[in-house]
């Protein structure tokens, strides 16, 4: 089936990098005579009784590659959520209703997984054709080297620890600096790696060596009155 129209959304939380790929997308659609739109506020969008969207030409992105955020807007709805059973005939109704071929769906674990289960037509009398584009800034996202949005998290993180080994020096303190990550420690441990802590609690070693951070934090500050 040749692909004539496709539906847009971002899912989540935003970072860095959802414009621009926002009108890499609509960019190269436009090179091969496919139609835009763009599905506001995440899936979101689709499952009320009407869609909630706007057209996407290559001028209406043109002017976004540098603006942080989605120009889309997002929500953290789930269109398979018990709570509202009426969410997937909605979703299909509306994809009909726009006249779209496909999705794009620009997001982390949990507006993925609601892609996956699409394509795969769980629930619904057909599936529905989606694209994922991963997303997060926890960089959890099974089957990914490394996600947009996480490389940013990761450099600001270093610099919130520069300025902050600055006070705990001038205090002779011991700071903790928590980040992204909920499950998964790629953050954090990125983080300790560029930014040289001292120490670093990943989920992944879980039960977590609470004594031997505690001896480790002693003997650096011992050493050097901070940590």
């Amino acid at each position: 089936m040749a692909v004539k129209k496709i539906g847009i959304l971002t899912g989540g939380g935003d970072c860095p990098g959802l414009n621009p790929t926002i009108k890499g997308i609509v960019t190269r659609a436009a090179d091969h005579g496919i139609e835009c739109v763009g599905l506001l506020n995440g899936w979101k969008s689709l499952v009320g009784d009407e869609p909630i969207y706007r057209s996407l030409t290559v001028d209406d992105v043109r002017p976004i590659i540098q603006k942080g955020g989605t120009m889309l807007h997002t929500s953290r709805t789930n269109a398979y959520s018990p709570k509202t059973p009426e969410a997937l005939p909605n979703l299909l109704k509306n994809v009909e209703t726009l006249g779209l071929d496909a999705l794009v769906a620009i997001g982390g674990d949990d507006t993925l997984s609601v892609a996956s289960r699409l394509t795969k037509g769980e629930r619904l009398e057909k599936p529905v054709p989606c694209v994922g584009v991963p997303k997060t800034m926890d960089n959890d996202v099974h089957g990914t080297d490394q996600c947009f949005g996480f490389d940013t998290s990761v450099t600001l993180a270093v610099e919130a620890i520069t300025r902050l080994r600055d006070t705990a020096d001038s205090h002779n303190r011991v700071i903790v600096l928590e980040v992204f990550g909920r499950k998964a420690g790629w953050t954090a441990l990125y983080t300790a790696i560029a930014a040289d802590a001292d120490y670093v609690l990943i989920p992944e070693r879980n039960p977590a060596d609470l004594a031997g951070m505690f001896a480790k934090l002693k003997e650096v500050k011992k050493r050097r009155d901070y940590a």
